[in-house]
């Protein structure tokens, strides 16, 4: 079907409230293990032609996997990083046992700041790549 612009427009506003609410929802207090990544999409925007995607995943003790957090910004970095750790703690989360990563400068750092008893590993699947390139 075809949208109008004021369709478009009055979806995007109702969405951006349910994101919000979202956004700071409480956590669940503990995950066994939380994956982070980020990825580049493209998107139209005024000054960027891609823009980086974090996500946290966790699974919880019982096995049930959740998508905890997300956000965009304009690239990957460690501070970006560090501010959606800090959020997802002051939202609850307070223990996890694994967070697994790609290599992110900075990212062992933040981690044993914001979660100091957590472990952390590098994902295979980037061990994997870096073995495999040289």
């Amino acid at each position: 079907s075809h949208y109008s612009p004021a369709q478009v427009s009055n979806i995007s506003k109702q969405l951006l409230q349910k994101v919000e609410v979202y956004h700071q929802r409480k956590l669940s207090d503990k995950f066994f293990c939380v994956y982070l990544d980020a990825t580049y999409l493209p998107l139209r925007r005024e000054t960027f032609d891609r823009e980086a995607g974090y996500i946290a995943i966790g699974i919880k003790p019982n096995g049930h996997k959740e998508v905890i957090d997300y956000c965009i910004v304009p690239s990957e970095n460690i501070e970006a990083w560090t501010d959606m750790l800090q959020n997802m703690k002051s939202r609850g989360l307070k223990q996890v046992e694994l967070f697994l990563s790609d290599g992110v400068v900075g990212m062992k750092t933040a981690l044993a700041r914001t979660y100091p008893k957590a472990h952390f590993q590098r994902c295979l699947v980037n061990v994997m790549g870096i073995i495999f390139s040289n």
